[in-house]
């Protein structure tokens, strides 16, 4: 249930809602608004009389919500949420954000070279990853904690922010003392343990849509993170597994103005993971920002060739410098036409 205040309601009408829903036996979430406060009712797993919370003072509506995730729907909370990662705004509006940077960390040389190419084209945020989920156990697992050494190193030298995975709730501590953004792989998206250690850290959190997830079992997945008290999630939509085979995924864009819908939450889209194809990196790129995503995630690598991981879908360094400047024309047509992300 969603109680909205009306606006003239003054803090003592909230705290006698608060008092009264607690005596219900539920937990009630305040969440205030840019005119007036709304108190979400958390906790039933059935029918909320709420014809006690109707007559209290102060109170305008009483809505019943029916969804699964409750904290994540925009029932809930009307406004965007916007998520701060370290000065870098997300889901503001004004333009989209780019992380750039390889799939793996494979040496300093490596993750230096292109943290300060990325920074040169203007890239927001640099990802790289340390701890690597591979389906084979064969293939490169990463460098573990001297990766992030390594891109803590890179960030000290250009100041951009950087995003890196984090697997399992033993690693968030270690990972979120030198990530920005720490970020949940689609492998991880129902990983509940880890995704409610998250919920208990106070660092933005990047989740990705599991390969066959449902929009509603993303959404939940969400909904994890926000009901231990973290609230600065982005969601990723990176391609879901179907029966086509030409690319590595598909990329579903119409989520993204979907999910804008359901949920205050950021969304960005990872086209180099959801197409696996190089080619293709650039148009999905310019695709996901058409139907509104708030920024993308983009593979770079000095030489794909030689890559550990991810080579065929990463760019060049030309190929991100090419896409770098179609997204800035790009921007500039939207601007005109007045659609923000």
């Amino acid at each position: 249930m969603l109680i909205v205040m009306n606006h003239t309601a003054s803090q003592a009408d909230i705290d006698k809602v608060i008092e009264v829903v607690s005596g219900m036996g539920f937990t009630a979430a305040p969440i205030p608004g840019g005119e007036r406060t709304a108190i979400g009712v958390l906790g039933n797993k059935g029918y909320v009389d709420d014809s006690t919370i109707r007559d209290l003072p102060g109170v305008q509506q009483a809505i019943h919500v029916s969804k699964p995730y409750k904290l994540v729907s925009r029932d809930f909370h009307p406004d965007n949420t916007i998520v701060d990662v370290a000065g870098v705004k997300i889901g503001e509006g004004e333009r989209p954000v780019v992380v750039g940077g390889p799939c793996a960390v494979e040496s300093e040389e490596q993750i230096l070279k292109t943290a300060r190419f990325v920074k040169q084209c203007g890239a927001d945020l640099l990802r790289g990853g340390a701890f690597k989920p591979r389906t084979g156990p064969h293939t490169f697992q990463g460098l573990r904690e001297e990766g992030l050494k390594l891109l803590a190193k890179a960030r000290a030298a250009t100041g951009l922010p950087i995003v890196t995975e984090v697997m399992s709730p033993d690693n968030v501590a270690l990972v979120a003392e030198y990530a920005d953004l720490l970020q949940v792989g689609a492998r991880n998206m129902q990983n509940f343990d880890l995704l409610r250690e998250l919920g208990r850290i106070r660092k933005p959190i990047l989740l990705k849509r599991g390969m066959s997830a449902t929009i509603e079992e993303f959404l939940a997945a969400a909904e994890y993170i926000l009901a231990e008290g973290n609230d600065q999630v982005i969601l990723c939509e990176r391609g879901i597994r179907t029966f086509e085979t030409a690319t590595r995924n598909t990329l579903d864009l119409a989520m993204v103005p979907l999910v804008k819908e359901l949920t205050h939450l950021p969304v960005m889209v990872d086209p180099s993971h959801a197409t696996g194809k190089r080619s293709l990196v650039t148009p999905m790129s310019k695709a996901a920002l058409v139907a509104g995503a708030h920024g993308v995630l983009v593979e770079v690598h000095p030489e794909p060739e030689k890559a550990l991981s991810d080579g065929p879908q990463s760019l060049t360094f030309p190929g991100f410098e090419a896409l770098m400047a179609d997204l800035r024309r790009l921007q500039q047509c939207l601007a005109c036409c007045d659609i923000a992300p």
